[in-house]
């Protein structure tokens, strides 16, 4: 049965508000039920669409004017009635008569009970047992007024013959490409089941039989019940994506069997990449019920998936589009007619509009090489532009296979992935945080250069060790290496830390700290693509904030030569490392990293650049300092730590090595990768 307009609501309200406020005799008077309550809840259980919570408020404020001592007091005491009818109607409708009376006296005893506190509290108190008697001979009379409003709203549907419904014609979802146009998220046709909840004479039931003909998962129940409950009453909630050709032929021949269930062809998520770039661009996956509460329903009508994690969710508004609509015929049971008799109505059809393509600065031909350097391993990769901050390649491996989640992946799948030991669901080139070892030396160097604290053409010797004044506390050198005499550009090039060791206890941690805050180091990035967390960048104000015992709120030496090197408590994710990288080679100006870089409109194929968007530059550098600096990172990859991979390059880069510390072996020990359980070697 179709749902009943607003006039049909409102009239039958009023005519029991009518039967509430007539006077009778006195001994009549105490049997009769409040019919207007009585009326609010038939239509709160069996059209919530309409007989919603504002019906109940304004009920009761029409028995506050006639029957209330306390302005208010029925009309909250009905908008909460009503509340709970319209958030449990599913389950109240299902039930049969008796149950039904019998939910009915609770809701009426629960009514009375409000206006009972509010008559105390007001200082007109009604103790007579009498003033209960309604909710009983409410409850008694329940059946028979369910009764004649469902005939009367049978009899109008009939007079009615058939209606006029929209029904939504979901948007084509945006296309995401990379920065060649190659495509990176699509779309496909698919079949889908759908449930109109108003239209099912009981959720639970439908949903256990459809288990039973393996239509649906029996661990998909729970949330399903819960998104269906969540969805207005005439929403058509998908309750099985992407079907085969052997459920859809299982469904046809019982389709009969399942009032308010369809068959609905929909465009389903494409990755015709597999889990390439996955973490970069994320995935749809199913409309669940915390998403219902913060998307625009209307704007979702016959819309299944919306997105999750990166640029599918980021940019979800401009990739949904505008759903349109066509008006259908549709009979008593809510199937679709084309006529009624020879009368065929004039309906009308509005286009959807299609989301917008998202052009990406990704490359994929520099993300598949990237990830394939990376095959079998955990880890992560960030290229970006220097000149303006597009994200080039953002690889965190191991990856997962997004089309699992827009096909609706089960509680198993899902398990698999949760639980691995690799945990190809975290996102380390984003929120993944390590000590970022050698690879802060070049901005030490240019705190030492900035502050005037070190001669960058004088020699200090490495004898592989280093100890602090009056300590007998011995810092090694990386592997127990002894580089002699090495200036300032030789120290970033070869990596020397018994150099930067003294460097950093001379330029001392709060200099280091605040030197080293324009270059983003703790705090995140910003890129667009959301679900960044922050490194940490150390220093005497933040321990004292962060620990409680006095004896750990103090900052000693030590951990400033820690510091130096990259170790102890400073940490970076992949992105502020590359990010970075970036602000040394563009000497000091700063371009937030990005992966969206045009708009593509779908009909007219026409290009909106997204300009780059800059967050200043790093103060009070000089540029001989940031020359020198840069020149000892080039030495890194001719003549120093990495000169394998640069010694004999066509072009001329820069570069700088890192190996981060994890496991610490004793001081008399010597460090063997082979002996090391390969999750604890240094990285």
């Amino acid at each position: 049965m179709s749902a009943p307009s607003g006039g049909r609501i409102l009239f039958t309200a009023f005519m029991a508000l009518v039967l509430t406020v007539l006077p009778l005799p006195p001994w009549l008077d105490v049997l009769r039920p409040v019919f207007l309550v009585l009326a609010v809840l038939y239509w709160s259980v069996n059209a919530p669409r309409t007989g919603d919570i504002a019906l109940g408020f304004f009920a009761g404020l029409a028995l506050d004017v006639f029957q209330g001592p306390v302005l208010g007091q029925h009309a909250l005491a009905l908008t909460l009635v009503t509340y709970i009818a319209v958030r449990e109607h599913q389950r109240i409708r299902s039930k049969p008569a008796f149950q039904q009376a019998l939910i009915v006296f609770a809701a009426l005893a629960v009514y009375e009970f409000v206006l009972f506190a509010i008559d105390g509290w007001s200082g007109h108190p009604v103790t007579s047992p009498l003033r209960w008697v309604h909710t009983v001979t409410g409850a008694l009379l329940w059946p028979p007024v369910a009764a004649v409003l469902a005939c009367h709203e049978y009899y109008a549907e009939l007079s009615q013959g058939n209606r006029v419904r929209n029904e939504p014609i979901p948007a084509a979802r945006g296309l995401i490409l990379d920065r060649h146009g190659e495509v990176i998220a699509g779309n496909q046709p698919a079949y889908q089941l759908e449930l109109v909840p108003e239209e099912v004479p009981d959720v639970q039931q439908t949903l256990a039989r459809l288990v039973q003909f393996d239509l649906i998962r029996a661990e998909d129940v729970d949330e399903l019940e819960g998104t269906i409950d969540s969805s207005r009453s005439f929403d058509s909630v998908p309750i099985r994506l992407r079907m085969s050709d052997e459920d859809i032929a299982r469904f046809a021949v019982r389709r009969f069997e399942f009032p308010g269930l369809d068959i609905k062809t929909r465009q389903t998520r494409w990755y015709p990449n597999g889990e390439l770039a996955v973490h970069a661009l994320g995935y749809v996956g199913a409309i669940s019920e915390q998403d219902l509460k913060h998307i625009d329903r209307a704007a979702y009508a016959g819309t299944s998936l919306i997105g999750k994690l990166g640029v599918e969710s980021a940019y979800e508004g401009e990739l949904h589009g505008t759903n349109g609509f066509r008006e259908v015929l549709v009979n008593a049971q809510g199937r679709s007619v084309e006529r009624q008799g020879a009368f065929v109505p004039n309906l009308r059809t509005r286009a959807p509009g299609a989301g917008e393509d998202l052009l990406l600065s990704i490359d994929l031909k520099v993300q598949r090489t990237a990830e394939a350097a990376l095959t079998g391993h955990r880890g992560a990769v960030v290229a970006l532009d220097p000149n303006n901050g597009d994200v080039i390649a953002l690889v965190s491996l191991p990856g997962f296979d997004p089309t699992m989640f827009g096909r609706g992946i089960t509680a198993r799948e899902y398990g698999i992935l949760q639980n691995d030991i690799d945990r190809p669901l975290f996102n380390r080139a984003l929120r993944g945080t390590y000590p970022p070892g050698s690879t802060v030396k070049p901005v030490i160097a240019l705190a030492g250069l900035t502050y005037r604290v070190v001669d960058p053409l004088a020699h200090r010797y490495c004898a592989g060790s280093f100890h602090l004044p009056g300590s007998s506390f011995i810092y090694r050198e990386y592997h127990n290496e002894h580089h002699g005499a090495v200036d300032l550009d030789d120290a970033i090039a070869r990596s020397c830390d018994v150099y930067f060791y003294g460097l950093a206890n001379e330029i001392g941690v709060d200099r280091m700290s605040t030197f080293m805050e324009p270059f983003g180091f703790g705090k995140p990035t910003g890129i667009d693509i959301g679900g960044e967390k922050a490194g940490l960048l150390p220093s005497r104000a933040w321990k004292k904030e962060a620990f409680s015992r006095p004896q750990d709120r103090v900052w000693f030496p030590g951990e400033t030569v820690s510091f130096g090197i990259g170790q102890g408590y400073l940490t970076v994710t992949p992105i502020e490392l590359a990010h970075y990288a970036s602000i040394l080679a563009t000497r000091g100006k700063i371009w937030r990293p990005r992966v969206l870089a045009a708009y593509r409109d779908p009909r007219t194929g026409e290009l909106h650049r997204i300009a780059p968007l800059s967050d200043g530059e790093v103060p009070g550098v000089a540029p001989e300092d940031w020359q020198r600096v840069v020149h000892g990172m080039i030495g890194v990859v001719t003549r120093g730590t990495a000169a394998a991979i640069g010694a004999h390059a066509a072009y001329s880069f820069a570069g700088k090595t890192g190996t981060a510390q994890v496991f610490t072996v004793a001081r008399t020990e010597k460090y063997n990768a082979k002996l090391i359980n390969e999750r604890l070697r240094d990285h």
